[in-house]
């Protein structure tokens, strides 16, 4: 029998089960603070790594879930979601509208948050790899199921070109 996970870790544990979804939740090694850290202890390539970008569209809240390797367009945001004003989350903000610390965000469950976006090119992979409540925990997943487990909309949501954080 395992060790009792982080409660948030339990809570995107039991959503997984209660959806039948085909994932693998995995405790790992070392942390995954940022998306190189997370494909590093993952062993997968970075755009397999699905960052969960809380943002705040006229004053509600939007996940937006992007390729490791890529930064999300708020523009883009601004326009899928008919909004003015787009911005961000501070930190506290994406705790208290997750349940999730900055870090740690799980596409799901998230009672709070109306609506999620994916960006497009995340379909194009046999799996991906989401953060499951915790800094040392991800579900690896088919796009597809994400897709359905998030009730995502598929979109083109990030800038154009990928960037280099070292």
């Amino acid at each position: 029998m395992r060790a009792t996970w982080p409660e948030p870790v339990e809570r995107v544990a039991a959503y997984l089960r209660t959806a039948g979804a085909e994932a693998r939740l995995e405790e790992l090694e070392s942390g995954t603070a940022t998306a190189e850290d997370a494909a590093r202890a993952a062993g997968c390539p970075i755009g397999q790594i699905v960052k969960s970008i809380v943002v705040f569209c006229d004053g509600r809240p939007v996940v937006a879930l992007v390729p490791g390797d890529r930064r999300a367009d708020l523009a883009k945001i601004a326009h899928a979601t008919g909004a003015v004003e787009v911005r961000i989350a501070r930190a506290a903000e994406v705790e208290e509208t997750t349940g999730f610390l900055p870090g740690s965000v799980a596409p799901f469950p998230l009672p709070n948050v109306d609506r999620v976006l994916i960006d497009q090119s995340l379909l194009a992979h046999d799996t991906v790899w989401v953060g499951a409540g915790s800094a040392m925990h991800l579900a690896a997943m088919n796009p597809s199921v994400l897709v359905r487990l998030a009730r995502a909309q598929p979109m083109d949501a990030v800038q154009d070109s990928t960037y280099d954080s070292g």
